[in-house]
């Protein structure tokens, strides 16, 4: 304490009475405002306050509600779940889980987190909707989970703070640092996601801005890079036999063909279905099917400011969906390469606008003049 808030404080008796008396029976609240106006608190705690003030306005078409026992930021839209930013240790990256419609359809598959009958119990590194990616310096960011393979470097997302939370805005920002399995920081992220609701269409918009904090190569990889794994009426039909998962949530025995309610396809902007889309450029790709007779989509929209763009889609018809700018050879079939590297201090910025529909159907033209609309931010 400095010697001028000493002497404040000797000269504030109703705060020196507060400070005699037992810890049990002082209540911080009490002491805030005097304490913040004499400055005792040794850090800046503006944006903390105002977050929290924010979040209890109740008239917000967003609110944000923070859980930090449960490493999650809960979005609200008119006070119904849309996601929740979370950040447990366990699953090595931040992602947003469930997506949830308008009309409460969720859009995400539960496995492993809450296993769902009749699902694949596949990559348990594909959880809700995240970025990362399978090369950074020779360390693989995709692949890890709580259940990784032995003999292969990793790397892991660990969420830093929640920055802001603007509810007028929609806007939520955080930090990450991405770490290898060496305990070097290898980048710095900021993300900034902006939420919204127009009609029956929610509305994510991804920032992300990563640094580097040494010399990073990120060498073309088919892992990647911003994606989103599917429930099972998104996925294609298939004639390949799959572990499901029983009412229990437990994987059968045996491999099965099944189909069931799956009836999921893709549209590229380019105009391309199907299994088709894999391995190609476009500037949104488009996911639809039905859920109980309801039309229901993902978009995800590119941004031209983008590296890479058009990206390439590393779309599959098992229930993964992800945009891969970097991963340019495997896509190609090696006719383009990237290995884009930045230098120490150097920053790249990803742009990603994701439409989480249900309740009616978009059509071409909905998607391009969403596309036009995210090409202005």
């Amino acid at each position: 304490m400095s010697l001028k808030a000493k002497l404040s404080v000797k000269k504030n008796k109703s705060l020196l009475q507060l400070l005699k008396s037992k810890p049990k029976k002082v209540r911080f609240s009490s002491l805030y405002p005097t304490l913040l106006a004499i400055g005792l608190l040794a850090c800046n705690p503006t944006q903390k306050v105002a977050s929290t003030k924010k979040m209890n306005n109740s008239s917000a078409t967003v609110q944000f509600i923070e859980k930090e026992a449960e490493k999650k930021v809960d979005v609200l839209i008119k006070g119904e779940l849309f996601t929740s930013y979370i950040y447990p240790s366990s699953i090595a990256k931040p992602v947003l889980y469930p997506l949830i419609t308008k009309s409460g359809q969720k859009l995400t598959r539960g496995y492993p987190l809450d296993p769902q009958a009749g699902e694949r119990n596949d990559h348990p590194h594909h959880i809700g909707y995240w970025l990362n990616y399978g090369d950074v310096n020779g360390f693989d960011f995709w692949n890890n989970s709580f259940n990784p393979k032995k003999n292969r470097k990793y790397g892991l997302i660990q969420h830093q703070e929640i920055v802001k939370l603007e509810e007028a805005k929609g806007l939520m920002e955080v930090s990450a640092k991405w770490i290898s399995d060496e305990k070097e920081a290898l980048l710095r992220e900021q993300t900034q996601f902006y939420f919204s609701e127009k009609a029956a269409t929610r509305q994510i918009d991804r920032i992300t801005t990563l640094t580097a904090l040494t010399d990073v190569d990120f060498t073309d990889n088919k892992e990647g890079m911003l994606a989103v794994r599917v429930i099972r009426a998104l996925e294609l039909p298939s004639k390949k036999a799959a572990i499901y998962l029983d009412e229990n949530g437990r994987a059968n025995p045996e491999k099965i063909v099944n189909n069931d309610g799956v009836i999921g396809d893709y549209l590229s902007s380019e105009g391309k279905t199907g299994q088709k889309v894999w391995g190609t450029r476009a500037k949104w790709m488009h996911l639809h099917s039905q859920l109980n007779k309801e039309p229901i989509s993902l978009t995800i929209i590119d941004h031209p400011d983008n590296v890479g763009y058009p990206t390439y889609w590393h779309a599959r018809g098992y229930g993964l969906f992800a945009a891969n700018p970097l991963g340019q050879k495997a896509m190609s079939k090696g006719k383009e390469i990237l290995n884009f590297k930045l230098k120490k201090g150097q920053s790249v910025t990803f742009k990603y606008r994701l439409l989480v529909q249900g309740g009616n159907e978009l059509s071409k033209a909905d998607l391009e003049a969403a596309f036009t609309d995210f090409s202005k931010r």
